[in-house]
């Protein structure tokens, strides 16, 4: 069994720490991805960890993720509230999907209150600044386990 998770970031979190630090904090995508690094390898998983601001690249990756992937980490971003596409290719993939938001997305705007992930999640995470990421791979771990 592959014990490889991919974690997929979606449109703008390549500015994480730059943009609207008050909503999503300080920390980088680099802060990220190592903090995701250390706590996969600590449960004894691979991870490619990518991010892109092009919904296709998101999809190839899921579709990357159908063959060599057990779970997958996303944070679809703002293709959350709008990508079917994304959506459609998710429901291809046989493994845990857990969705994560840095901001609380159901204290925002009303149009950030529906997601199209959600609907094939194995459970969301929102709200909990980028340590969401290290608690959707400590999940991944128990689903996995479980499974």
């Amino acid at each position: 069994m592959s014990r490889t998770v991919f974690v997929l970031n979606g449109p703008n979190l390549n500015l994480l720490g730059k943009r609207q630090p008050e909503i999503y904090g300080h920390e980088t995508l680099a802060d990220v991805e190592a903090d995701c690094r250390a706590t996969a390898a600590g449960l004894g998983f691979d991870i490619r960890f990518h991010q892109s601001n092009r919904e296709y690249e998101i999809i190839d990756w899921v579709h990357e993720a159908r063959e060599v992937g057990a779970a997958i980490v996303i944070n679809p971003a703002a293709f959350t509230h709008t990508s079917v596409a994304i959506l459609d290719a998710l429901k291809t993939f046989e493994g845990p999907i857990i969705e994560i938001h840095i901001s609380n997305v159901h204290a925002r705007e009303a149009f950030r209150h529906h997601s199209y992930v959600s609907a094939v999640a194995s459970g969301v995470i929102a709200g909990f600044g980028t340590q969401g990421y290290t608690l959707a791979l400590q999940r991944v771990a128990k689903l996995l386990q479980a499974g």
